[in-house]
């Protein structure tokens, strides 16, 4: 597979005992790693700090380390809200829904006594409820969050004062302090090792809340320190490093002790939120506390996510209001110039203006000069109008929502029987986002295991036979030496796990790569079993009997090598290197000359595996005399402690190490992902969903598994971007650009199985690490990045801190209006979860962060299939319906007032009774809408899976954009006219009363809007035929009742006027007249202009398909154009 071969990662290094023969007695314990004993980027970290760029931190010694700068103490604040802070910045978040600054002004204007036309405090109280709930809702989750904070913040953790360790909690924890930590407890801040219950200084810890690893990592104390309080010395030195910032992969600083000055890497730190494993104790500095912890720096805070097609509906309301406004400049207007005319026939028209004749005087009327009546007739206006704009939409949408996540959280299909765990739905004010969704951004360790390989060994018996046959001849012992590389040649921690018999004791491998542990289960099952590792030796259990090897040195992998290697020592003072690699790195430093057969077949081997797309490595060795390990000693001493260039020199004493190898085989691993992995991925990819992955692994672990989830494929051109400097990845940027349109000239269309046509933009697979993002984020090549990353069809960021992972996230949100998620399982996804429009955390066993910062949760990651193109299609359809739907349904009503207006000197009066107004959106129409909003199905699950294509039209914005609401306004405008002037004109000269032909009116406008709602109901059932028809029944029950009440105006006038048929036939023939447009325009369109959603509904109802020459179903291509 070439370049494609997956490659071992080591994590780093520790320190080896030699073979008495070969020990100095002056020479002191040899630590080993390729790249340094410190990370990849470790010759960085040995440039020299200057003072101005430098925290000092006097070991323990924190009065003197806070005495000039005084450095954050270790208190954590996650909480959005204090106090004094909570209502203005909440009343402000709230206040970003454009409709309720609308109904804010309404509320005030309602109280001046001249535009009382409500009670006043009635006015306040639906938008003082809707207010409050929602502030309730944002208090209890702040309140959660500072309650989290508080049991953070009380641990306790020893920490060494006056010569004696001390319980001290840990926000009281200073710079400068020296802290204990025992196995299994978490890390209180970021500190410096300084010994551990090891004597070679070792220490094993889990980084699981940083980078969502739950593999072991090992860091190590320096033995300058070690041995100091080994001997119980009293502390004192001085550590210069690096001031406070976000990269949890990297740390560079130095410790003056005792005169001598020791470089400080990555691998000896441990950063807060790590925990402490198979390591009794360990001693460490705090260097950076609090808020300046690496973690706390990668800790964006909680963001106020609002759904997009809210955001889109502001402009809608905007415009709605400027229509408004229009009406009411045109009462107003009108109502001016009919004063200007009648002026001195005010005192005769008593409907105009009532007399004050409270003190028995007729002197004043309540007219405020024309001026003063425009402006108040205007106001008033706005009052009565003001449903335009309703503020039970809201109300509806949040009541929508409620029972749309019912369906999703009851849904079978997101249910996990291996955790027990539930769709949660966590953030109820999104749940139509779901169905707009262009990228999804994944964490590739989704649960530890989604994106991870699951592993089985096959033995073969005949090779078992053989290993078991030792030294017996040359190729038992060839065996022997090859799975002896498998158990040995690896940074696997192995765990003793006791079970409920206390006669079986089971062995469970850690290690940062997948494949170390598959190779490691691999060796045990043909009895090589790794049972022990400490910093010097290794301890294998080879067919029941243990063997001790002395580790004397280990190169750990780089990418330049594309090899790892371990030199170990026999109880015979014999020593062996043990290597493997790549195919491509290791056939090069094989020799040549020996076992040319076996060469041979193992390059034949390594391509059938090649071809099926596994993962190869192979495997040499070779002997090393006296002299040679000599030399390799001095070398590798003088490597590891140079200051300056380190990585490089050892680098160089391992490739001089690593030649004229004996090949002893080559392994070959297949991964066997989740169930349903890569087919969620190809149908996300269907759907035009852009996945990119997000990962803190090395480059060459998550290349491997994007091959094995069909993310990569071998077609791909891949563009790796790893670069250690800005001009470097200026460069590689502009190079990249270059080939990628080279590549987007050759484009072409390509139909797929499904018969969709999709365009093809490029095959350009874009690796980035995250050296390279620390100069391209928030510089001037963003730009340049997203160009190149639009242009590709997989982006795959490596080695990416958490922080950076919200930035890649944001570089997306401010270069494209594309709707964006983001899937995690651990607390290194937290920021990018937040980031997002939409986050779902994994309730998988990387603990609880990600679920709790993120909208939705689920138990696996092949859930999102059903979430998206089930749930989120239908979330979205319904909401973008009875959004336009609810604007027509009061437009409606306003407009049939307006129209009254104009016959009625614009008075502001209404024919319809002012209990039929409030009951209006409340009774009459309000549970059809709400209940077709939550049931109604433009499509069966089974067609939403079957083609993912549909998904589209949420990307397309088909259920809402500005030509459906201009078209529904129009049509709304037609219905209001033929509402208003049919009665009017039938009933012109006769002496019909105004609240009779009100009440047609009412019931003309309920009727026509159900009936308008019934055409565009999809799937009947029971519950929308009652709520819809009953809905009607009800509007006849009220209107029947509230003329029957002696108290209010229009008594009994509904009895006098429906028992007349010209009553019913106006009634009959408003309706059928105000919806045949809108019935003829429907089937125009649908019979001959359909798109993907009506011509797949016909074929789930009728099977007649309009089908192209491969017999499939003829679908819009997917496309990144602007919306229908």
């Amino acid at each position: 597979m070439g370049s494609k071969v997956y490659h071992l990662l080591i994590p780093s290094p520790r320190t080896p005992q030699y073979p008495r023969d070969f020990r100095n007695s002056g020479s002191k314990p040899v630590r080993y790693g390729s790249k340094g004993v410190d990370s990849e980027g470790f010759s960085m970290s040995q440039k020299e700090i200057s003072d101005e760029d430098a925290r000092l931190v006097y070991v323990d010694d924190p009065r003197r380390t806070n005495e000039r700068f005084e450095f954050a103490g270790n208190s954590i604040r996650t909480g959005k809200y204090s106090i004094l802070t909570f209502l203005p910045k909440n009343l402000f978040e709230q206040f970003h829904r454009v409709a309720y600054i609308y109904f804010l002004i309404i509320a005030i204007l309602n109280q001046l006594p001249q535009l009382a036309v409500f009670g006043r405090g009635v006015s306040i109280l639906p938008l003082a409820f809707v207010l409050l709930v929602t502030a309730v809702k944002d208090a209890y989750e702040d309140w959660r969050r500072h309650r989290s904070d508080k049991v953070e913040n009380n641990r306790l953790a020893f920490v060494l004062v006056n010569g004696e360790f001390q319980e001290k909690k840990w926000k009281d924890i200073k710079v400068g302090e020296i802290i204990k930590i025992s196995a299994n407890e978490a890390i209180p801040c970021d500190f410096v090792l300084l010994s551990t219950s090891d004597p070679t200084g070792v220490a094993y810890v889990q980084t699981l809340n940083l980078d969502g690893e739950s593999n072991l990592k090992t860091r190590y104390a320096k033995q300058e320190t070690q041995s100091k309080f080994h001997e119980k010395e009293r502390f004192n030195g001085l550590i210069k490093c690096e001031k406070p910032n976000r990269n949890i992969y990297g740390f560079q600083g130095n410790m003056e002790i005792d005169g001598k000055r020791l470089s400080l890497g990555s691998s000896n730190i441990v950063l807060r939120g790590c925990e402490l494993k198979n390591t009794h104790w360990a001693l460490g500095v705090a260097v950076y506390c609090g808020c300046e912890t690496k973690a706390m720096l990668n800790s964006s805070g909680a963001p106020s996510k609002r759904s997009r097609l809210e955001t889109r509906m502001n402009s809608e309301i905007i415009m709605l209001s400027f229509f408004l406004v229009a009406l009411c400049t045109v009462t107003s207007v009108c109502a001016a110039v009919w004063l200007k005319r009648h002026k001195s026939e005010l005192n005769l028209l008593p409907y105009y203006r009532k007399l004050d004749v409270s003190e028995g005087k007729e002197e004043s009327y309540e007219y405020y000069g024309w001026g003063m009546e425009i402006l108040f007739t205007f106001l008033m206006s706005v009052i009565v109008f003001q449903v335009m704009i309703p503020i039970s939409l809201y109300i509806s949408m949040e009541l929508v929502r409620v029972g749309q996540a019912y369906f999703m959280i009851k849904d079978s299909r997101m249910y996990d029987e291996t955790t027990n765990s539930k769709f949660q739905c966590r953030a109820l004010n999104i749940n139509e986002d779901l169905g707009q969704i262009k990228y999804v951004f994944s964490d590739k360790t989704v649960d530890g295991k989604v994106l991870k390989p699951k592993m089985k060994v096959k033995v073969n018996p005949e090779l078992l036979q053989l290993a078991k046959s030792g030294f017996s001849n040359i190729e038992g012992k060839r065996i022997y030496d090859f799975f002896l590389a498998l158990a040995a040649c690896n940074t696997i921690v192995p765990l003793i796990i006791d079970t409920s018999d206390p006669t079986v004791k089971l062995i469970d491998y850690q290690g940062e790569s997948p494949d170390e542990q598959a190779l490691a289960y691999a060796a045990a099952a043909y009895g090589f079993m790794l049972i022990e590792r400490t910093s010097g030796y290794i301890v294998i259990d080879i067919h029941g009997e243990r063997h001790r090897f002395n580790v004397l040195g280990l190169h750990e992998f780089d990418s330049d090598r594309k090899r790892m290697s371990v030199i170990l020592g026999y109880n015979d003072n014999s020593v062996k290197l043990f290597v493997k690699g790549a195919d491509t790195s290791m056939l090069s430093v094989i020799d040549k000359s020996l076992n040319t057969d076996i060469i041979k077949a193992t390059e034949a081997h390594l391509h059938s595996y090649s071809s099926l797309g596994l993962r190869t490595l192979v495997i040499g060795m070779r002997d090393l005399n006296a002299s040679e390990f000599e030399q390799w000693h001095f070398t590798f001493e003088a490597a590891s402690t140079a200051l300056i260039g380190r990585a490089a020199m050892l680098r160089k004493v391992a490739i001089n190490i690593e030649n004229n190898l004996c090949i002893l085989g080559a392994t070959a691993i297949e991964d066997k992902l989740q169930q349903g992995v890569p087919e969620s991925i190809e149908s996300l990819r269907s759907a035009g969903i852009k996945v990119w992955v997000l990962t803190g692994d090395k480059q060459e672990t998550a290349i491997s598994i994007g091959y094995s989830s069909k993310l990569l494929t071998s077609n791909m051109t891949q563009i790796i971007l790893k670069s250690n400097n800005r001009e470097s990845c200026r460069r590689s940027l502009q190079d990249a650009l270059v080939m990628s349109e080279k590549n987007m000239a050759q484009s072409a269309v390509t139909n797929y199985p499904e018969g969709s046509s999709d365009v093809v933009t490029t095959t350009i697979a874009l690796i980035i690490d995250g050296t390279s993002l620390v100069y391209i984020l928030d510089s001037e090549l963003e730009d340049e990045l997203f160009q190149l990353a639009s242009r590709c069809s997989v982006v795959l960021c490596c080695r990416v801190a958490p922080l950076q992972k919200a930035g890649i996230v944001a570089l997306v949100k401010k270069r494209t209006a594309d709707m964006t998620l983001a899937i995690g399982d651990g607390a290194n996804d937290v920021s990018m979860i937040q980031m997002a429009d939409v986050g779902v955390g994994i309730s998988g066993q990387e603990g609880r962060q990600a679920v709790m910062a993120s909208d939705f949760a689920m138990g696996q990651f092949r859930f999102l299939v059903p979430l998206l193109l089930i749930h989120g299609h239908w979330n979205y359809q319904r909401l973008g319906y009875m959004i336009l739907y609810n604007f027509y349904r009061n437009a409606v009503l306003v407009l049939v007032l307006f129209w009254y207006v104009l016959f009625t000197a614009f008075t502001l009066t209404t024919a319809i009774n002012e209990w039929s107004s409030m009951l209006y959106s409340i009774v009459y129409t309000a549970l059809p809408t709400i209940v077709v909003g939550i049931l109604d199905k433009d499509l069966s699950k089974r067609t939403l899976l079957k083609y993912p294509q549909l998904y589209g039209a949420g990307q397309r914005h088909e259920a809402y954009n500005k030509k459906l609401f201009w078209l529904t306004m129009a049509d709304t405008l037609w219905q209001s006219i033929v509402v208003f002037f049919a009665p009017l004109f039938a009933y012109w000269g006769s002496s019909v009363d105004v609240a009779s032909i009100g009440d047609l009116w009412t019931l003309s406008v309920v009727i026509m809007v159900n009936l308008h709602l019934a055409m565009d109901v999809i799937r009947w059932n029971w519950i929308i035929h009652a709520a819809t028809w009953g809905s009607v029944i009800a509007t006849f029950i009220c209107v029947m009742v509230i003329d029957a009440i002696p108290a209010f105006p229009g008594y009994w006038a509904i009895f006098h006027t429906a028992g007349t048929g010209l009553f019913w036939l106006c009634l009959l023939g408003i309706v059928i007249a105000a919806l045949l447009p809108r019935f003829v325009v429907k089937f125009v369109y649908q019979y001959y202009f359909p798109n993907d959603i009506q011509i797949s509904r016909e074929a789930e109802k009728f099977g007649n398909v309009r089908v192209n020459e491969g017999g499939q179903i003829e679908m819009h291509s997917i496309s990144d154009g602007p919306p229908r």
